[in-house]
């Protein structure tokens, strides 16, 4: 996708619509709040799914109202399952596996959670479909996860010229069990993918990981939801081998956790202004890896309070670099690091994160671009940047259809005038209110 190009139809009815550009000004001081952010999209998506193959009923309360969860909603509903959104609340009665509608077409927008969490549990029932996503998710690979469930018994056609991305036509006879080998290097979210859908195999599945993961934390994520909806799972503490008993799932009430990741936003706010802000409804003990984050804002200077309630974190007079960071764990926050670096008074190196050039964007062409753009000195390596302070001056941005690109470029405008954010409403993917959050803690934002 170019730099201009954004996919409208993935945006939902819950998105910000109607506006080209964002202007964010400098904020004329130090930024002071107390914010509260809206709920997960990782644990909105597995949720959703989980709750959908259940036995049973199931409340989710918290559901983050963005792009990715519409989206997901709306595939269930066209497998038949019956649910109702109420505000940031789901009611549904879920289908034990068996899928009320076994053909169809589904749209997974521009979620990957979705496109692949929904392709696994479908594999599990039986029926046939054809998936498709936005035409950035129709790019992103998932060989891995194809691969997998190919050798569970499904049935893969791949709709394109590319075999191992969306669109596709999936035959799905149910999963064998035994054992599964993938590889864990691209992304955890075909691992989880898989482990979500193993609950209705037909008998015990192990997923033995023949590399590495490069995300563990949000494997755990998976097992610990798997748990609360009645899972039976073992995995070694590394992540190499996880087995998952046929038990299936038990409805339940669930309450969606406050998403770490946006709430970065807001701590990095306060670390660029030398000013202070607190999450409310965020605990440092979170699965989420993001919530790590403030560790790096201390390494940088920042003052981080973690004792609660929630956590609270105050910038510097200026922000300190000189040091070479691993990102592999927490890879969602290497755009928000990178544009915190040019304002630090040493040269930053972020590693480890070459599978970002598969997310929404090639997101370290997109670090090179976007720091360039506004006269930043930058080094792109294969797997990771190195980022030199400078004197940034403004400039009309792309955000690339990608919503992290987005809310990380509205922290260089806080401080540097002239920042201009074309296409924010791709922010919806996970936070179809950031701009609003933004005004609530003083910054002032002009969408045209």
């Amino acid at each position: 996708m170019s730099s201009n190009e954004s996919d409208l139809r993935a945006r939902s009815p819950w998105a910000l619509h109607g506006v080209s550009v964002a202007k964010v000004s400098p904020v004329s001081a130090p930024v002071d709040a107390d914010v509260v952010v809206p709920g997960s999209k990782s644990f909105t998506n597995r949720a959703l799914v989980i709750a959908a193959m259940a036995n049973g009923s199931s409340r989710l309360t918290g559901l983050l109202r963005s792009d990715d969860a519409y989206w997901c909603i709306e595939a269930l509903k066209a497998l038949g399952v019956n649910l109702t959104v109420s505000g940031e609340e789901v009611a549904m009665d879920g289908v034990n596996g068996v899928w009320p509608n076994s053909e169809g077409h589904l749209y997974t927008g521009a979620g990957g959670t979705a496109a692949r969490f929904l392709t696994s549990a479908l594999a599990a029932g039986h029926g046939r479909w054809t998936i498709e996503g936005s035409k950035r998710m129709n790019e992103r690979p998932m060989g891995v996860l194809f691969d997998a469930l190919t050798s569970q018994g499904a049935s893969i056609t791949t709709l394109s010229d590319r075999p191992d991305t969306l669109p596709i036509r999936l035959e799905a006879n149910g999963l064998q069990g035994g054992d599964v080998r993938m590889s864990g290097s691209v992304s955890s979210q075909f691992i989880s993918g898989v482990l979500i859908a193993a609950p209705y195999a037909k008998a015990p599945l192990t997923v033995r990981i023949e590399d590495h993961i490069v995300q563990h934390a949000y494997v755990h994520i998976t097992l610990d939801m798997m748990r609360s909806f009645g899972a039976a799972v073992e995995a070694d503490p590394d992540l190499l081998s996880i087995r998952v008993e046929p038990t299936g799932y038990q409805g339940r009430d669930y309450e969606i956790e406050a998403d770490a990741s946006t709430a970065c936003y807001f701590w990095s706010a306060a670390a660029i202004t030398g000013g202070r802000a607190r999450v409310k409804n965020l605990t440092y003990n979170t699965r989420q890896p993001d919530v790590q984050f403030v560790d790096v804002l201390a390494r940088m200077g920042c003052e981080v309070d973690k004792a609660g309630p929630g956590i609270e974190v105050r910038g510097p007079q200026k922000l300190r670099g000189g040091f070479t960071i691993s990102m592999e764990e927490m890879s969602d926050q290497t755009l928000t690091l990178a544009f915190l670096a040019p304002f630090a008074d040493r040269p930053i190196t972020i590693a480890n994160v070459g599978h970002i050039r598969h997310h929404e964007s090639d997101r370290l062409m997109v670090i090179s671009h976007t720091l360039r753009a506004i006269g930043i000195a930058v080094d792109e390596h294969e797997d990771g940047v190195t980022i030199y302070p400078g004197e940034a001056h403004g400039g009309r941005l792309s955000s690339y259809d990608d919503h992290r690109v987005a809310m990380a470029q509205a922290l260089i405008g806080l401080v540097v005038p002239g920042v201009e954010i074309v296409d924010p409403g791709c922010v919806s993917k996970t936070c179809p209110m950031f701009f609003e959050k933004w005004r609530e803690i003083g910054v002032q934002v002009d969408l045209q």
